[in-house]
């Protein structure tokens, strides 16, 4: 974790110079000295200003000490290039935008990070993180594994548990739909939060079986009922201290589809220390949607490849 810390002592820099007809060498040094510091306080917290992706801590303790009262709800999103990716990512930029204290996490497959998504962040107005990271080759049942690992990593290296900011990490994918009222549900997640998600599974939702006492009790599924944690990636989110506590769990590759998230989750928490949110999981406020890809079988050398979509 990189942590700079410059004090610029105002109150010295006014302090008078007696003048008894010269300045001895010992008040010149300490001019001399003077000056350098303040130069070099400037200097550093210009280069701050210019580069704040290098000193997130920094950045995050004063956003939390100031300004912010409740807690930050990390989001972390793989993407990667095709048609509808910008378009994808816009309508995501339309609803965390209004999201209070959220910070989204974009991590890309790719080698490097991409000048289309680097202007769609720049200009969305939402703080951001943008990393990337390539999937391995034939790796197609596990799309998004190392980019989520990615981000998982980003935090630990950022923060260390015992300072912290309140926070909450949530894996939100490109290409689903998020109500704006998920984000308050999750906020105040204590360990793992749970909830409902349409569109998945063959079904017109999936969600979690909760009993009288308000616990959950198993898993309202069809495919691999049998699962520690039978959810979607869409349906939990994560307080951030235990992700920064249990430092091993990850989303593992050498596992079948449909079990990344159990990977992760049966590091973390059992099913009984799952939090039930959405009015006790009865509510949609998750969809996952897909985009339908376009046709462009009359686009041959007609319009500018230069123009971005």
């Amino acid at each position: 974790m990189t942590m700079v810390m410059a004090t610029i002592d105002v109150a010295s820099l006014h302090t008078a110079i007696p003048h008894t007809g010269g300045i001895k060498a010992s008040k010149v040094l300490s001019m001399k000295g003077r000056t350098l510091l303040l130069l070099l306080s400037i200097w550093i917290l210009l280069y701050i200003a210019r580069y704040p992706e290098k000193f997130p801590a920094l950045k995050f303790r004063s956003v939390v000490s100031e300004t912010t009262t409740i807690p930050i709800i990390f989001v972390i999103t793989p993407t990667y290039a095709r048609l509808v990716q910008k378009a994808e990512l816009t309508r995501l930029t339309l609803a965390f935008r209004q999201v209070p204290a959220l910070h989204w996490i974009v991590v890309e497959d790719a080698l490097q990070k991409t000048q289309v998504v680097r202007n769609l962040l720049q200009r969305s107005g939402i703080p951001y993180t943008h990393l990337s990271i390539q999937s391995l080759k034939d790796v197609r049942k596990a799309r998004g594994t190392l980019q989520r690992n990615l981000g998982l990593s980003w935090l630990r290296e950022t923060f260390y548990p015992e300072d912290a900011p309140e926070g909450v990490v949530y894996f939100a994918d490109d290409d689903n739909t998020y109500s704006l009222e998920i984000f308050e549900e999750m906020r105040y997640t204590k360990k793992v939060s749970v909830w409902p998600v349409a569109f998945v599974g063959g079904l017109r939702y999936e969600s979690v079986k909760v009993n009288m006492e308000g616990k959950v009790a198993g898993w309202f599924v069809k495919i691999f009922p049998s699962r520690s944690f039978a959810i979607d990636m869409a349906g939990f989110a994560i307080n951030l201290k235990l992700i920064l506590e249990k430092r091993t769990a990850i989303f593992r590759l050498d596992v079948a589809a449909g079990y990344q998230e159990p990977s992760l989750l049966q590091d973390l928490v059992t099913m009984e220390e799952l939090e039930p949110k959405a009015d006790n999981c009865t509510k949609i406020l998750v969809w996952h949607t897909k985009t339908q890809t376009p046709n462009l079988r009359n686009d041959k050398n007609f319009t500018d490849p230069n123009v971005e979509v």
